[in-house]
């Protein structure tokens, strides 16, 4: 058996392989509700059908204010329950595993979402057509957006309550996994940066007073979710005076600490225009910095091959891989996968057998 197709368990979920599907914002609430459509379970499905051993879901707001763009899916209300289970359902039908990522945008939340022939993308949807105020550390803007408001200590605790609520809707929705978003330079990652939190109060400071609001985050979610725990971090801030590799290998065994199941490497994000370039496997070192510090870890970024997905497994430096435009372009990713590292153990759907024979694909 490959590496890639060995089953995972974390916190008694048994996921069946390594290759997952990376949270991808869709923008696909067409009417602002936050609430998901057929489209989303389709979406969704597809990957459960390819074979993916844990399909995670785009960012998911637990605050209206907290959404990337008008467009984005919620958790913020009741409402998003039935929605959702019907896309936790139709991922259950077609064999697959599901995680919902929930997340706060912070200062970078309000934009335009840019698809083709839209509005530019980069930068704020003005209050009269459908925008908001957001929520930052300080008043600073993020590139050309506009100007947050400096979160307030209520506004924080209002904040913690959200994922907590937002995190009790995923259980009754029926959610296998939850993913905490603290990467990219959303609310979460703005908190735990000395480049964008230059707060005094009990929210910022030292290293412990920047982590407050994720470590308050991770026990309000904990006291009601005891299913697999996943955070995803920026490993790397990319940022002059930003946050490195060392600096998250500490952050991630405090996070176990505090049950945390496994910790989800990407970078950057957090300051307009500091970003690695993207190159194959250019954010693996800071999965592997993690995996090295004794916290399981998944690897992203530009991983679209099998055998590099195999070789990262293989040399220990990640648990699991997280792919995004590779499954958008072949949700069938995984199958092929399979047969390309020759594991007769990869994911099997038996109306779809015709299609991966060898013979009818060496024809």
């Amino acid at each position: 058996m490959s590496a890639l197709f060995t089953p995972l368990t974390l916190a008694g979920t048994t996921l069946a392989n390594r290759a997952w599907v990376s949270p991808m914002c869709m923008d696909a609430c067409e009417d602002g509700s936050g609430e998901v459509t057929a489209w989303h379970a389709a979406h969704y499905a597809q990957f459960a059908l390819g074979g993916a051993g844990l399909v995670l879901t785009e960012a998911t707001a637990v605050t209206p204010e907290g959404r990337v763009t008008p467009q984005d899916a919620g958790l913020w209300s009741d409402a998003h329950v039935t929605p959702w289970r019907q896309v936790t359902d139709a991922v259950h039908a077609c064999g697959g595993r599901i995680g919902v990522q929930l997340a706060h945008a912070g200062r970078k939340g309000g934009k335009y979402r840019g698809l083709p022939g839209e509005a530019e993308h980069g930068r704020s949807v003005p209050l009269a057509l459908g925008g908001w105020r957001t929520l930052g550390a300080s008043g600073e803007p993020f590139g050309r957006y506009d100007a947050p408001a400096a979160a307030t200590d209520a506004d924080l605790h209002a904040v913690v309550a959200g994922f907590a609520e937002a995190a009790g809707r995923a259980r009754r929705a029926g959610f296998d996994v939850i993913e905490l978003h603290a990467a990219h330079g959303y609310l979460l990652h703005e908190f735990l940066s000395p480049v964008t939190n230059r707060r005094t109060d009990a929210w910022g400071g030292s290293t412990q007073g920047r982590e407050t609001l994720l470590m308050a985050v991770v026990a309000a979610v904990r006291e009601v979710w005891d299913g697999p725990l996943l955070v995803r971090v920026s490993a790397a801030d990319v940022a002059p005076g930003g946050l490195g590799h060392e600096d998250t290998a500490g952050l991630a065994l405090r996070l176990a600490a505090r049950g945390v199941d496994l910790v989800d490497c990407s970078s950057g994000g957090l300051v307009a225009g500091a970003e690695y370039p993207e190159t194959p496997g250019y954010q693996v070192e800071g999965a592997a910095a993690v995996r090295a510090a004794g916290v399981p870890s998944a690897a992203v970024g530009l991983i679209t091959e099998a055998a590099a997905a195999e070789e990262i497994l293989a040399r220990g430096q990640a648990d699991a891989i997280l792919l995004g435009r590779a499954m958008l372009r072949d949700p069938h990713w995984a199958r092929r996968a399979a047969l390309e590292l020759g594991d007769s153990q990869g994911p099997a759907e038996p109306r779809y057998h015709r299609a991966y024979r060898r013979t009818v694909l060496d024809a």
